[in-house]
């Protein structure tokens, strides 16, 4: 186990007798609520609020190291939970990136789990409750992408409900790493209830290694099934449930996120040790799937957005906070690539009227871009600005450059500078620049061989009573 690093700022958060988060520092507030809670709400990172509740029953300050599942990230905490004031103060430190650990059981263990047998859907999750393993089925017939929630905390799908004695099963069960039943959960988003039930798993060093377990609905409602004659609903794309995209879409997604999950596990070495060039062709594998799942999504996207009747959703949105989020679901690559991002300070804030769906996907193709042609030890900034009605994001790198022959190339549908160059599909800023138009914005690029290039995200301002377009907190 590595040191906490002592230069890394210590979270204070305070939750109340009842488990509610009255108060936090901004990097414990953000964790909770990208795992789905927020002020005046439980905590919702189970492994924090199991050691406050412990501490809390004991009556005494309990420090312990806790891993715990940050979007695409596993986090390494040093947390201590003390009793104060009828509740617990929390500090929490260390904040490390760890590399994720993704284990699924296997078919047979699937198949004959009695256990299991009688739930409507199957799912499954790591040491740090980070969802491994889901029915693809269940997301289709319930509400809810299964195969967007790999890989995603688990209460990033499931909002926790208490029992009749105001306990939370799961962090029982996750303190005394055992089976557990009758948790009761809201499938987020749908309005639908659930009962999960789960056994433990562990690795083959008999550390708990995360649940196996099964969803029961909680009620008979079943989406209706469109008349013949009824025009087909829109899906989440844009597109049409029949259309060539959504098949694809429906036909490659399971097999390609089961062939990225069971390669990882492989090249993580989770069942024993394997020989380096076995790890690394599995690691091949894996990030061979993920590219072609990233095709998958850029060709459904792509007939989405080129449909004569696609529209964006108008909110009002904060484009700097959009830009935060896009850089820290980018965290982890940057990481693994030596790359640093400096992103906009918490106070800073860019009010606009667009879809953060699609503005967070812009983003976080600008930034994966200047990440991927950044070299070791670069660093990518990331600055907001407003004037005259118009709001900015702005992306720059210390990549190689992009001579000025090139610059409107590579907005073009499939074009790519360099196609020997390890990337993506080429489809990328083509779509990202038809959303922003679509949003009544824009992207353009300023960039010069050997001068890394700088991307501008623009979208009309949203101006607020007394305030300028981008003003602090």
């Amino acid at each position: 186990m590595n040191a906490i690093d002592p230069a890394l700022p210590i979270a204070i958060g305070q939750i109340d007798s009842d488990g509610r988060l009255v108060d936090a520092e901004s990097r414990l507030q953000e964790l909770n609520e990208r795992a789905g809670g927020g002020v005046g709400l439980p905590l919702a990172v189970p492994q924090i609020a199991t050691l406050a509740r412990l501490a809390q029953r004991l009556g005494i300050g309990i420090s312990r190291n806790v891993i715990a599942a940050d979007g695409e990230d596993d986090l390494e905490l040093w947390v201590r939970a003390e009793p104060r004031d009828g509740g617990v103060r929390l500090e929490v430190s260390g904040w490390r990136l760890r590399p994720v650990w993704r284990a699924a059981a296997t078919e047979p263990e699937r198949d004959g789990d009695f256990f299991r047998s009688a739930a409507d859907w199957l799912w499954e999750t790591d040491a740090s409750l980070r969802i491994t393993f889901l029915s693809i089925e269940a997301g289709a017939r319930y509400g809810f992408d299964s195969s967007a929630m790999l890989g995603q905390p688990l209460t990033r799908l499931f909002a926790l409900e208490e029992d009749a004695s105001g306990n939370l099963p799961i962090l029982s069960a996750v303190a005394a790493q055992a089976r557990f039943d009758g948790q009761k959960a809201e499938l987020r988003g749908t309005g639908r209830t659930v009962r999960l039930d789960a056994t433990p798993r562990t690795d083959p060093g008999g550390r708990f290694a995360g649940f196996v377990g099964g969803a029961h609905m909680l009620d008979d409602e079943t989406p209706p099934a469109p008349k013949v004659d009824a025009p087909l609903p829109a899906t989440p794309f844009g597109g049409f449930p029949d259309s060539f995209s959504q098949r694809l879409d429906r036909a490659l997604r399971g097999p390609l996120g089961k062939i990225i999950a069971n390669a990882d596990s492989i090249s993580a070495q989770t069942e024993g040790p394997l020989k380096s060039d076995y790890a690394e062709y599995a690691s091949d594998i894996a990030n061979a799937g993920r590219h072609l799942l990233g095709l998958v999504d850029d060709l459904v996207d792509l007939q989405a957005i080129e449909r004569d009747d696609f529209t964006t959703i108008a909110e009002d949105i904060d484009l700097a906070d959009v830009a935060r989020r896009a850089a820290g679901l980018l965290a982890v690559r940057a990481a693994q690539a030596e790359v640093r991002i400096d992103r906009p300070a918490a106070g800073e804030t860019l009010p606009v009227t667009g879809e953060f769906k699609r503005a967070l996907q812009i983003l976080v193709n600008l930034i994966g871009n200047a990440v991927r042609y950044s070299p070791p030890g670069g660093m990518v900034w990331i600055r907001i600005e407003g004037s005259e009605g118009r709001a900015h994001v702005i992306v720059a790198d210390q990549g190689k450059g992009i001579a000025h022959e090139d610059q409107a190339r590579i907005f073009d549908k499939f074009g790519r500078v360099d196609p020997t160059e390890p990337g993506g599909s080429g489809l990328g800023l083509y779509i990202a620049r038809r959303l922003a138009r679509a949003m009544g914005g824009d992207i353009t690029v300023d960039s010069a061989p050997g001068m890394g290039a700088r991307f501008v995200f623009t979208m009309p301002a949203r101006e607020l009573p007394g305030r300028s377009p981008v003003f602090g907190a």
